[in-house]
């Protein structure tokens, strides 16, 4: 980040503001992470900070400090939106598009708050005053720390920050094994041991409280799987009806797509799930090696992301998604 930036930031944060802080629509570990850390941050400071979802987070974040306090802006649209329209500063995270918060897109775009984005996905939208956009980090979360140190507020980084900032860092580097994973991330996450954090405990809030049913859909999930060794390619599909059959959560398939990664000679793997209730397929990808996911969902499935890990969306039927994804890796070189 430039310093004409920071100094500026640091004046506009030098006395006590009214601030609204936002994740992007559907909030994972890094999202919600950066999010409540800059809230705690930011109270240090004297600000009023409120963090505002576009729409609920899973359960297996819930038990991250501060969770209980963030509003949920499709459960109350006009106390979201009056909160937003008194923000002086408005911090948007983990995301550099605002198409990603959905419907707050459309309040978004109307404040004349001074908007600080921080994240760390390819090609941001210009509608930040001030943007500290880097793809070489793998989590927000590590670039909240950076940002609190650019301000020289590092000594304020205490357990309640320390474990938040954790949690988007151990989830976006999955588990500290995706390539992104630096030995500056080890040392930002030693320091943060450092600052008291119970990195097990935080593991096992994160991957080691799975319920009965979810356990089940991932079973089916694994059943579902079809493998391309000549396109090394393999994707899993979840329809609705399989979704309501396990009783599905918000979460529950969280890295599932992950598994397809794990065999042998496969560099690219994909899951497709029905959601009947917004009529969209919503569809995640990763990669390993050079295969670019984020283009590829990019120019094909209205997403992006990562080149090794990204998302997107069909207003197709399921069957005709993957009917498409499966022309699509015939086609291309893996």
């Amino acid at each position: 980040m430039k310093k004409e930036a920071i100094f500026a930031i640091q004046n506009l944060l030098a006395e006590p503001k009214k601030i609204a802080i936002i994740p992007h629509r559907s909030p994972d570990g890094d999202a919600m992470g950066s999010t409540l850390a800059l809230y705690h941050f930011l109270l240090k400071l004297n600000h009023q900070a409120v963090v505002i979802a576009p729409n609920d987070f899973p359960n297996f974040l819930a038990w991250l400090p501060g969770s209980e306090t963030v509003l949920i802006y499709e459960n109350d649209r006009e106390h979201c939106t009056k909160i937003l329209q008194e923000a002086e500063i408005v911090f948007t995270l983990d995301f550099n598009a605002l198409h990603r918060t959905g419907e707050m897109e459309q309040v978004l775009n109307k404040l004349t708050a001074t908007m600080i984005m921080i994240d760390h996905h390819q090609k941001p939208d210009g509608f930040a005053t001030f943007t500290y956009s880097d793809t070489a980090f793998g989590s927000t979360c590590e670039m909240i720390y950076n940002f609190i140190s650019f301000l020289d507020k590092t000594a304020l980084i205490d357990k309640t920050i320390a474990t938040c900032i954790y949690t988007g860092i151990t989830t976006d580097s999955g588990s500290f094994r995706f390539p992104s994973t630096t030995s500056t991330t080890h040392r930002i996450v030693a320091d943060l041991i450092d600052r008291g954090i119970e990195n097990s405990e935080i593991h096992n809030q994160l991957f080691d409280n799975n319920s009965y049913n979810r356990l089940q859909l991932l079973g089916r999930a694994l059943q579902n799987m079809k493998v391309f060794p000549e396109y090394k390619t393999s994707y899993i599909s979840l329809s609705q009806k399989e979704l309501d059959e396990f009783h599905y959560e918000k979460g529950d398939t969280e890295g599932i797509v992950n598994y397809g990664l794990t065999i042998k000679g496969i560099n690219f793997a994909a899951i497709f799930i029905e959601h009947r209730d917004e009529n969209i397929i919503k569809i995640s990808f990763r990669s390993q090696g050079n295969f670019d996911v984020n283009q590829f969902a990019r120019d094909n499935f209205n997403g992006g992301g990562h080149i090794n890990a990204a998302g997107g969306k069909s207003y197709e039927s399921l069957k005709e998604t993957i009917k498409k994804f499966e022309n699509l890796i015939s086609k291309i070189t893996i």
